[in-house]
């Protein structure tokens, strides 16, 4: 399941000016143009990441596995291999049931490594990837999963804002103006947090599911925070939903500063805007099971603090 990309027009485009038109093909300087031109066209691998996704693939009379520890060790070799030719790879998420509409969508015979190679480069051009920088698939395969939750949250959490409509009194789009919200919250919020390295994390119930983001960001003593707009984007997108159908949400910021225990600071969405929580609230949510409800023994070096102000906001809510 791997897919290679079309070499980009100025590669192509320069090695072709060092080709002698006179001269003939399969010289011993075709084939090292061509090597060259092989090290530029960047692979993808398609990845199936645990037992159930390998089992239903086993159904395809092509698919030449036998056991998923030994396709992983496979994969394993052959991305090594990539990278020991000096080309760029990445990793999807490699999913049979996607795998298996995307063929019947398109009239695509699914038991065919040609099918297996078009869905991954649909994959690698609008799904989750990670680029392989010779890690081992232990450690890429949970940071594959964590990019295709979040991409898939951050799908769900954006058809949800886009089926709200415009504001019966104003005519505003409410997606539009709760994103928009979201977003000064959330710059607020990390303007006012200070220096130092801020991890963030919110969380909002819908009808179908529990949306949860994680925001990663870093403060000097001057200058703004420094963060992933991707990660930023999906955040907001989140904070929106909760923002937008003014559900009981709630963000926690946990900051870690040299020579001091991390803070913890905690806020409930009301209203449209972030509440802050008291430190005594804050403690009880850290450390009380989500699942059980059960107590949690307080981390060791971290203060439990209460929500800080980050504002007014003006700007009512749509409805």
């Amino acid at each position: 399941m791997a897919q290679q990309d079309n070499t980009k027009h100025s590669s192509a485009h320069n090695a072709k000016h060092r080709i002698n038109p006179s001269s003939k093909h399969g010289t011993k300087q075709d084939t090292t143009l061509r090597r060259t031109l092989r090290r530029e066209a960047p692979s993808t691998v398609g990845l199936l990441v645990d037992t159930q996704d390998f089992a239903a693939m086993r159904r395809y009379r092509t698919f030449p596995f036998d056991d998923h520890a030994g396709y992983l060790h496979q994969v394993e070799g052959l991305l090594k291999s990539l990278a020991a030719q000096g080309m760029h790879i990445t990793v999807a998420l490699f999913d049979p049931e996607d795998y298996a509409d995307f063929c019947a969508e398109s009239g695509l015979d699914a038991d065919t490594g040609a099918s297996r190679s078009r869905f991954t480069a649909e994959i690698a051009a609008a799904g989750a990837t990670i680029a392989y920088t010779g890690q081992r698939l232990t450690d890429l395969i949970p940071l594959l999963v964590a990019r295709a939750v979040r991409q898939a949250t951050w799908e769900y959490a954006t058809l949800l804002l886009a089926d709200l409509g415009a504001c019966a009194d104003c005519g505003q789009d409410i997606g539009r103006a709760a994103f928009d919200r979201a977003s000064h919250l959330l710059t607020r919020l990390l303007e006012t947090a200070g220096p130092g390295t801020h991890h963030l994390v919110c969380s909002t119930p819908t009808e179908n599911d529990q949306l949860l983001a994680v925001l990663h960001t870093h403060r000097d003593t001057t200058g703004p925070a420094r963060l992933d707009t991707s990660e930023g984007a999906e955040f907001a997108t989140v904070l929106a939903v909760a923002v937008a159908l003014e559900a009981p949400g709630g963000v926690v910021l946990r900051t870690s500063a040299p020579d001091s225990p991390d803070r913890v600071h905690g806020w409930r969405l009301a209203y449209g805007a972030l509440a802050p929580l008291t430190a005594g609230e804050v403690f009880n949510a850290y450390c009380t099971d989500a699942e059980t409800g059960e107590p949690v023994s307080p981390e060791s070096g971290v203060e439990y603090c209460a929500g800080f102000d980050i504002g007014a906001d003006p700007a009512e809510p749509h409805r």
